[in-house]
């Protein structure tokens, strides 16, 4: 499990959204420049929902290694599922007043979405390399089974 490149990418992916739940999506200043609030991801409740949701995704497709076309399939949505929630906090970053500052945390869903799909093109090689070997291998014992 650990010795592929997608379970490494899955797994930084995982990491990146589970520390959105600890971290500060913005904060707002006083007027003598002094940190007025911190606005944390799970403040609102909708980002919760879609962060718990990613991350279960995350999960699903990290440990699913043995069933690699399902596999295939959750990193792909995980990566669709990220980049709407990184749409939605983009329109949130443009809507704002002027007065939020949004931190860095804002932009680990896309390091995310970059590693979910670095993970499914792994994941992809790696399927499509067992089906090119059973090929050989099923052609392999028709020509015995002629002869």
């Amino acid at each position: 499990m650990w010795q592929r490149s997608q379970t490494l990418y899955l797994s930084i992916s995982t990491i990146l959204i589970g520390v959105m739940f600890f971290c500060a999506k913005a904060v707002t200043f006083a007027g003598d420049g002094s940190v007025a609030e911190k606005i944390l991801f799970t403040d609102y409740f909708p980002y919760t929902i879609l962060l718990v949701v990613i991350t279960f995704l995350n999960i699903l497709a990290l440990t699913t290694f043995k069933f690699r076309v399902f596999q295939l399939r959750t990193a792909m949505l995980t990566a669709i599922v990220t980049s709407a929630f990184q749409a939605w906090l983009g329109v949130d970053f443009y809507f704002t007043h002027s007065d939020v500052v949004f931190r860095l945390a804002a932009l680990f869903p896309v390091a995310a979405i970059i590693l979910d799909i670095m993970a499914y093109r792994g994941i992809l090689a790696d399927q499509l390399l067992v089906e090119s070997a059973y090929s050989l291998r099923k052609a392999r014992r028709e020509r015995r089974s002629r002869k």
